[in-house]
């Protein structure tokens, strides 16, 4: 009998930590698909933040070290610059890189450093205690914002894609989502873009994912995936953005 499927050799047989529904253990896995068939699953380092995805380390069969809160870029730029030959990326949610290091992001962008970043965007504070993040929707409800964000109190949700794709030192850009097996198959071809971006020496490429969180959004995971493909993909649209 053909074998058909089978567990990526960069993945981990391992239990999962992630909520029922979480969209983190289907980026974990093409992450670990792109690495397998590029294979340079030898050369990467992988750089996990603080946040839900702290524990990225115990999934991925390759290197991964630790970055405080929103520092994942700032560790990168110094791994790439030292270690030019290997393959670095940064694997950090909305929380984490669009407020605690946006200068982060920001400057790493700017320079073109030759990195991959997978930026996951759930719209929440995910391992806190699902407070309201910079990509938190207008009128969505979080544990900080009980009746939903409000505009003149909290401002708009950042377009941190878009804002970064102004920048000249950024090459590649593009959003998805993994709401669906369509959604998921552009997904993973985006990742394995940005991989190839770096591997060419093309310089910054960052792939934002829409992702669910049933547990901190309150919703079930239909529910979930409603929210994302009628109303967060509006205000955050999938595609290329740059490059």
């Amino acid at each position: 009998m053909k074998k058909i499927f089978q567990r990526p050799e960069s993945l981990q047989n391992v239990v999962t930590h992630y909520c029922a529904g979480c969209g983190h253990g289907i980026i974990h896995r093409l992450v670990a698909e792109v690495i397998d068939e590029l294979k340079v699953r030898e050369k990467v380092i992988g750089i996990a933040p603080v946040g839900c995805a702290v524990l990225a380390y115990d999934y991925w069969n390759f290197d991964v070290t630790e970055a405080a809160h929103g520092r994942c870029p700032a560790v990168a730029t110094g791994m790439k610059r030292v270690h030019p030959e290997n393959i670095i990326f940064t694997y950090q949610g909305d929380g984490d890189l669009a407020a605690i290091g946006t200068a982060e992001i920001v400057h790493a962008a700017n320079r073109s450093e030759n990195i991959t970043v997978i930026f996951v965007n759930n719209g929440v504070y995910g391992m806190t205690g699902g407070q309201m993040a910079p990509t938190t929707l207008i009128g969505q409800k979080t544990s900080t914002s009980a009746l939903g964000r409000d505009v003149v109190r909290d401002g708009y949700p950042l377009k941190i894609s878009e804002m970064l794709s102004v920048l000249d030192g950024v090459k590649y850009i593009e959003r998805r989502a993994v709401y669906s097996p369509t959604e998921v198959i552009k997904a993973k071809k985006a990742i394995r873009k940005a991989f190839e971006n770096q591997i060419n020496g093309v310089g910054f490429s960052m792939v934002e994912i829409l992702a669910m969180c049933p547990t901190y959004t309150k919703r079930s995971l239909k529910a979930s995936i409603d929210w994302i493909k009628e109303y967060a993909s509006k205000y955050f649209p999938l595609g290329v953005i740059k490059g």
